[in-house]
């Protein structure tokens, strides 16, 4: 049934409300406990980040983050403050008292939350004591020669005595809620439960920890779920010490979560638990006033790239930059579980395919995957100081040109164009031609790499020939470092790039969550993922044909490498077939979506999570009935209903195609009719999270 919608631009677009009993948050405290609170290592730091505003919104002064102290991190990201909670404050007090230090303040984030943050070598004098202790509790004992390990021994062991230093402190209430995440916080989780402190806990794991290692060696992981000896793989691998602690946090647990269906999988195979509700990942969504700002952002930043590939691609600049495409990979140098090895593949036939049908479109495509390198390629930079010159030298003649014909005009004379340039201009210009000739091929690398003789990606372009020959449709660069706008040679931040490129692809074999193609999402960029990925499956859930909305969705779970790999050719093949008004269209579409990667409308399930844990925890105060459904409406976003229905079933035979064409689509689509049938269009409800029953088993047929 249709449901009335807000089309206000700060809203949600009308996506369903949530309608569970909101928790008294007056009397409860939340602390959020991740060796990320501050101290980026990884995705974590991003989901704790981006979440803040909207947790702090919902929990005010009851929220607090907690996590390790690193001085070069809360100098530059930490506002010193005295806590606001009585109980808070004698609880650190009562810690500094005994010699460890004790941080509080503000992180200057959005939603500028408070963090508690202990200084983990003020306590190392502890360590032995502390792991005894651990011991005796789990029997779990951890190597003197694993720094990260006792690490962890040390920041769970603070964690639990803050914890049992301010419940003592209360009665009846306020009641506390510790939400841990990823096992290096997991020890505090332990000890509590084990001290058997009135905390309601929650666990959430993003990646188990073996399946990361387990995929690292390119194992049948998927296929081979239910037959891994998990003892034997963890020991082989020396990290038994920890999976155990992940293990024992995920069961000590009052509630455990994780990130997607398919990690919910994994971690009911890995860690012997089901997850009691799935959290996905969200982002902090911004909206435009003007629905077509984002596109215009688009058309700015893909011409700063051009600029780029005039001066990479000098000598050999032989194809219309106006008919070429940017792809793009990036993330960590993780060779196999990103999907980099079927990318490659796929644009080696990609490349077959459009010089077949002899194409006049050109595809780039960037990998962004920092590694170690040597500085930058001196053939590089002498490709943007060439540009640069060449830019330098168009301009002086212009400007000679333009003073003759602005003489002559005065005088009321049609100037003669053949001396209207002299000879010292035809000098200096054929002395610019002759400077941009090159007797070698464009670099595919913009740094000189260690070691590229084992390099993975360099070594699969030298086995399928993409060298940037003239005669290759598909170009490749390697850029092994993040970007930067301070770069000489690419100066852009990622978020500029993102925006100026046409398609982001990420074919991840293991990818628990998947953060990139959400970003390319919310900036209104195509992406290409897979059912491996968390992304890829909550994609799958809400959306009636993600193809249409810019989100290609690879199997590589139940069909082979190779049929994998073809489908995702056919992807990037009917992607490069769309005429530029079907790319904008499908921009527009995709957009769209970013309301359903919105932490205002993701929280809910943290929410859930939390009003769970304290129904377990404190029956006699909280109540959820665990049988009953989840009392959120569920939504699919439907099929686009305008014409044309989704660029990639309405592509040509060809990927050329006439001006009359292109008209006719203009005529027929209307981009504000169609967003408000989207909005109004609501399906069939969906569980809020917890995994479904028919699909535990299924495992793939096939390693990818």
């Amino acid at each position: 049934m249709p449901l009335a919608r807000s089309l206000s631009m700060t809203s949600l677009n009308g996506l369903p409300q949530w309608e569970d009993e909101d928790l008294p948050v007056e009397d409860l405290l939340l602390f959020e406990v991740s060796w990320e609170v501050t101290n980026k290592v990884g995705g974590i730091y991003t989901v704790i980040q981006t979440k803040a505003r909207t947790t702090a919104d919902e929990w005010g002064e009851n929220y607090f983050l907690v996590g390790p102290y690193f001085e070069h991190n809360v100098k530059t990201q930490v506002e010193a403050c005295e806590p606001p909670n009585p109980a808070v404050k004698k609880a650190m007090d009562t810690m500094k008292s005994q010699g460890c230090q004790v941080f509080f303040g503000r992180w200057l984030i959005e939603g500028s939350p408070y963090v508690l943050l202990f200084d983990i070598g003020s306590a190392a004098w502890n360590l032995d004591r502390w792991k005894g202790e651990f011991w005796d509790a789990s029997n779990i004992g951890i190597p003197f020669h694993d720094r990260e390990a006792n690490d962890a021994v040390i920041f769970g062991s603070l964690t639990a005595w803050f914890l049992k230093e301010l419940s003592c402190q209360f009665d009846d209430k306020p009641n506390i809620i510790a939400h841990f995440h990823e096992w290096q916080a997991g020890v505090g989780l332990i000890l509590s439960r084990s001290q058997k402190l009135p905390v309601a806990t929650i666990f959430t794991t993003h990646a188990t920890l073996l399946g990361r290692y387990l995929c690292a060696a390119s194992i049948d992981f998927y296929n081979n779920l239910d037959q891994f000896d998990i003892d034997k793989e963890a020991g082989e691998r020396q990290i038994y010490h920890r999976y155990c602690m992940e293990r024992a946090s995920v069961h000590c647990a009052h509630v455990f979560t994780t990130v997607s269906q398919i990690t919910a999988i994994e971690a009911e195979h890995m860690l012997k638990r089901n997850p009691d509700v799935v959290t996905p990942n969200g982002l902090n969504i911004k909206k435009f006033s003007a629905m077509h700002e984002f596109q215009n952002l688009h058309s700015m930043y893909k011409a700063r790239i051009q600029e780029f590939i005039r001066g990479h691609f000098y000598g050999h600049l032989d194809f219309s930059l106006e008919k070429t495409l940017f792809f793009f990979i990036a993330g960590r140098y993780e060779f196999s579980n990103k999907g980099a090895d079927m990318f490659l593949e796929a644009l080696s036939r990609l490349n077959f395919l459009l010089r077949v049908h002899k194409t006049d479109v050109t595809v780039v495509v960037f990998f962004i995957m920092p590694a170690k390198t040597n500085n930058f390629n001196v053939e590089t930079l002498k490709g943007q100081a060439v540009r640069k010159q060449l830019w330098d030298t168009a301009q002086s003649v212009k400007e000679k040109f333009g003073k003759k014909l602005y003489n002559a005009l005065l005088k009321g004379e049609i100037p003669d164009l053949n001396k209207i340039l002299d000879r010292d201009d035809i000098t200096i210009m054929k002395r610019a031609i002759f400077s941009t000739q090159r007797h070698c091929l464009p670099p595919v690398t913009t740094h000189n790499m260690i070691d590229d003789g084992n390099d993975p990606i360099l070594n699969t372009i030298r086995r399928i020939g993409l060298f940037n020959n003239r005669t290759d449709r598909v170009k490749v660069i390697l850029h092994p470092e993040f970007l930067s706008s301070t770069s000489p040679l690419l100066p852009l931040d990622y978020e500029e790039f993102v925006r100026g490129c046409h398609l982001g692809v990420f074919p991840s074999y293991y990818e628990p969550w998947g953060y990139t193609p959400a970003e390319c999402t919310v900036m209104g960029i195509p992406s290409v993922t897979t059912n491996l990925s968390g992304f890829g499956c909550f994609m799958q859930e809400h959306v009636a044909d993600p193809a249409a909305y810019g989100i290609y969705i690879v199997d590589r779970r139940f069909r082979s490498p190779d049929e994998s790999c073809n489908q995702l050719t056919q992807f990037l093949y009917g992607f490069c077939q769309q005429s530029r008004r079907q790319r904008i269209i499908q921009r527009n579409r995709t957009e769209r979506l970013s309301d359903l990667l919105d932490w205002r409308y993701l929280g809910r399930y943290y929410m859930h999570a939390r009003h769970l844990a304290l129904s377990r925890t404190f029956p006699d105060k909280f109540e959820m009935e665990p049988s009953a459904p989840l009392k959120t409406e569920g939504f699919r976003y439907p099929r686009p209903s305008s014409v044309p229905p989704s660029p990639s079933v309405s592509q040509h035979s060809s990927p050329h195609h006439s001006e009359g064409e292109d008209e006719d689509e203009d005529e027929r689509y209307d981009e504000d009719e169609e967003a408000k049938r989207d909005r109004q269009n609501i399906k069939s409800p969906f569980s809020l999270g917890v995994l479904p029953q028919g699909k535990k088993k299924q495992h793939g047929e096939y390693r990818n």
